[in-house]
């Protein structure tokens, strides 16, 4: 055999390995969307169909009607755009002061940041984030699930490495032609990051939407609560035992993270080939 047919075999063989892992880790988002369009009596029939001969609709207007999605879609967007905007912004600020300023005590104040990342958070700042909200009357308001989360350690990290990659010849060339701190961070910086910022925007806004845990706390009425916790309430509501419901409420809450991950996608793709730099 070949140099070449060697070759050529090992990308057959990694292409079909490949594509079998992609197909497991697609698979349950495939048997949702079928559950979903099934009635209730073709979900559980033996032996199972995986693609319904007819498309049940009806499942996602009883989604619609036991639940108001509507406005809890609403309540997530906001809290999910919110987050990862606060967190694109003071993360990409934050990582440039760490990549690109010398001031006393930068080596300790990034190590004590990082050090916060090993801490749960979720289980730790529960109690005195709440308290905190009571006492500054933001339970059951957008602030109170969405300021406490527009900055983070990981996102400082990832954009302070990803700064520090950039060649600083390109710095001092925007001092030379008179460019200013900020005006070197807007006009080159972040251009050159696009890549990075369309990887964290996407992981943010994931995060963002499917948060359940404390926004299930902080909110005390159903119009406030957000697409996760709507899930929740159409299992506990009369269709617990309609599973083409509680699939049709699944694929509501999951859609729109789906729907920027393929949007963003090709920007993600496009701007990491284009954005290396040589020295």
């Amino acid at each position: 055999m070949t140099r070449s047919s060697k070759k050529r075999l090992n990308t057959i063989l990694i292409e079909i390995v490949l594509i079998t892992v992609s197909f497991i880790f697609i698979m349950p988002i495939i048997l949702a969307i079928t559950m979903s369009l099934q009635p209730p009596e073709s979900v559980f029939s033996f032996p199972p169909k995986f693609f319904p001969t007819a498309f049940h609709w009806k499942n996602y207007v009883d989604a619609f009607n036991t639940v108001p999605f509507a406005r809890l879609i609403l309540n997530s967007a906001i809290i999910a755009v919110m987050i990862t905007g606060g967190k694109i912004i003071t993360g990409t600020l934050a990582g440039y002061a760490f990549a690109n300023f010398k001031f006393r005590g930068r080596s300790f104040a990034f190590s004590f940041l990082f050090a916060t990342l090993f801490l749960p958070a979720e289980t730790i700042m529960i109690l005195p984030l709440f308290n905190l909200m009571n006492k500054l009357g933001w339970v059951n308001t957008y602030w109170a699930m969405t300021i406490p989360f527009m900055a983070s350690a990981t996102n400082t990290f990832l954009f302070r490495q990803h700064f520090m990659s950039i060649p600083s010849s390109l710095e001092d060339s925007a001092r030379i032609d008179g460019a200013g701190p900020m005006t070197y961070f807007i006009k080159i910086l972040l251009p050159l990051s696009k890549a990075i910022i369309g990887g964290a925007t996407i992981i943010n806004f994931v995060y963002s939407w499917n948060m359940y845990l404390w926004p299930l706390i902080i909110t005390m009425e159903d119009k406030m609560k957000t697409v996760q916790i709507g899930v929740r309430m159409l299992i506990s509501a009369e269709s617990a035992n309609n599973w083409g419901i509680i699939m049709a409420g699944t694929m509501i809450a999951v859609l729109p993270t789906l729907l920027l991950f393929f949007t963003l996608q090709d920007l993600f793709v496009r701007s990491l080939v284009r954005s290396g730099i040589k020295e």
